[in-house]
């Protein structure tokens, strides 16, 4: 039966990763995140079910234990905030690059720099754009709930082997302290070797049993032909991903005026300036993208040219309204507003950014 717990959203998703059977977690602690190694520790779930919790030395050396671990067929994860994710990038450019499944937690911090630990939404550019080097995309899920910090997990594991693409649940650090009721699902067993081989033999370290030939993973080609066939493969499994996986919500979007976009503790900011404009006779609605990367586009798309406005609301400079105007391709004006340094928006300030947007229509 499901389990209801009161929890911080760092420990739902700790806790969701246990019971979704994962094999390992190698990380490093960083505020606002450290609760997810702090919570797994505490567990022990070795002894629940034989899960693995280590405490790299480094950032650099947990994502290199991700990407090994990854490479054998395990079900394997690490998170961390802000900079130690960049300190990750060239770690996740050879994950993906190697075409291996894995989970990558980021709970962002104000930037640049060591910054501050209260929250941000700064990383957007780094999680959707790529971030390390080359041609390579992540999925990446924008939980906007404690609930959801719990559920992505899974719903990353499923993605990340599906496509066996590297997937990032990119979190602002008020979702990942902030305690709310959770239902948290039956605990999955893990993979046995032979169930595991039996999955994945095709791809992963597993073993050359039964007379295969060897697997070979790396992201190194030095014959620039093969590489770029290798790229155009990438790039045809990120059209696939792009048509199957895109996912965003729509709240009081078919009669609005005016539409807000925007994701995580913005997006939660902006229901409740829904509710206020519209008991001040203003048509509010709010598109919520769910997954970041793929975009959802085309749901901003169909609604550009029949709505007054959009108004992307975020915790940084200007990031995803770029590509809020790609998706409006010029047909609707699109503004941003954002607090940045790790300050939040009160309901009050959207509104009337809002409001004075349309005096200057």
């Amino acid at each position: 039966m499901e389990d209801v717990k009161l929890m911080k959203g760092n420990e739902a998703l700790a806790e969701a990763a246990i019971r979704a059977g994962v094999d390992a977690y190698f990380g490093y602690p960083i505020t606002p995140q450290s609760e997810v190694i702090e919570y797994l520790m505490a567990q022990r779930p070795e002894n629940r079910t034989g899960m693995v919790v280590l405490q790299a030395e480094s950032e650099v050396a947990a994502i290199n234990m991700v990407y090994g671990a990854a490479g054998a067929g395990k079900k394997v994860m690490t998170s961390s905030s802000s900079p130690g994710i960049s300190l990750k990038l060239e770690g996740i450019s050879y994950i993906a690059g190697a075409e291996l499944p894995c989970l990558i937690v980021n709970v962002m911090r104000g930037g640049p720099g060591l910054g501050t630990i209260q929250p941000s939404q700064a990383d957007y550019f780094q999680a959707v754009k790529g971030g390390g080097h080359g041609d390579y995309r992540l999925i990446v899920l924008a939980p906007s709930t404690v609930q959801e910090m719990a559920d992505f997990v899974d719903k990353s594991f499923k993605l990340a082997f599906k496509y066996r693409n590297p997937v990032m649940i990119l979190a602002d650090g008020a979702i990942g302290q902030m305690m709310e009721k959770v239902y948290l699902p039956d605990a999955k067993p893990r993979l046995t070797d032979d169930e595991l081989i039996e999955k994945y033999d095709s791809w992963a370290t597993t073993g050359r049993k039964n007379g295969r030939k060897q697997n070979i993973i790396t992201s190194l080609n030095l014959k620039s032909e093969k590489q770029e066939v290798h790229n155009l493969d990438l790039q045809a499994k990120y059209k696939r991903i792009e048509e199957n996986e895109t996912e965003s919500e729509e709240i009081h979007c078919e009669d609005a005026d005016y539409i807000m976009v925007a994701f995580g503790t913005s997006a939660r900011i902006c229901q409740k300036v829904i509710q206020i404009g519209r008991e001040k006779g203003m048509k509010l609605g709010l598109i919520r993208p769910i997954t970041l990367w793929p975009y959802p586009s085309k749901t901003i798309a169909k609604y550009a040219g029949k709505v007054k406005g959009f108004i992307s609301v975020e915790m940084n400079a200007g990031q995803m309204v770029e590509d809020v105007r790609l998706a409006v391709d010029g047909k609707t004006p699109v503004i941003h507003y954002g607090r940045m340094g790790g300050m939040i928006a009160t309901p009050g300030e959207v509104l009337t950014a809002v409001e004075n947007h349309l005096k200057t229509l």
